[in-house]
């Protein structure tokens, strides 16, 4: 059975101040992360063989194929892990700024320009009820960038869509050092963007 570990961050936990405090970074990752972690590899083991050896991005863009007894938990954990995988690869130090590249003509081609695309993903993201995640996705059948919101830790790639862009609203996210002001941390979160990633998630989806 394939083994999930907790990925190390391309950065330091301070790395990503003032924007995103070092608390923070070290409980959600160490903590959070890991514990996505192993209630995973936990849901793995219920599974058969055949089930258990496929990549996880493969398990959860066809989940229905996984039984109902672990679904939820395959959905869960296996969203959270592969979600917060994303999530640290998304931001890095002196990020921020507006994209270049293949990446800005999509983002141009769906929203119409950078500064509709970060009003609306903002705005949406920011009224998402409870817990869940505001998503820059590619829709392989339109052949377009869309925003999407999903619940929870529920992965986009259950909806056949490729996550590219992804921002965290649990409260364990923010809550230290923004409270409950989740619009001032989306605010914050754009300085961070590593937008050399997104770009790079936007040419092996397509």
């Amino acid at each position: 059975m394939t083994k999930y570990e907790l990925p190390k961050l391309p950065y330091a936990y301070d790395a990503l101040e003032p924007h995103i405090d070092a608390k923070t970074m070290e409980i959600h990752h160490s903590k959070h992360h890991q514990a996505y972690t192993n209630g995973l590899n936990d849901a793995l083991e219920k599974l058969k063989p055949d089930l258990q050896n496929k990549d996880l991005l493969e398990i959860l863009g066809n989940l229905k194929k996984v039984p109902e007894n672990v679904r939820g938990a395959i959905n869960f954990h296996g969203g959270g892990y592969d979600n917060h995988k994303l999530f640290w690869n998304n931001m890095k130090p002196n990020g921020g700024g507006t994209p270049g590249g293949a990446i800005a003509d999509a983002i141009n081609k769906s929203f119409g320009n950078f500064s509709d695309f970060k009003e609306q993903f903002s705005k949406n993201t920011a009224t998402i009820q409870g817990s869940g995640w505001g998503w820059l996705v590619y829709n392989k059948k339109s052949k377009k960038v869309e925003y999407k919101a999903m619940p929870n830790q529920t992965s986009p790639l259950t909806e056949k869509l490729v996550p590219l862009l992804g921002l965290d609203v649990w409260e364990h996210a923010y809550y230290l050092k923004y409270q409950n002001k989740r619009p001032d941390y989306i605010s914050a979160w754009w300085n961070v963007v590593n937008w050399d990633e997104v770009d790079n998630r936007l040419s092996k989806a397509k």
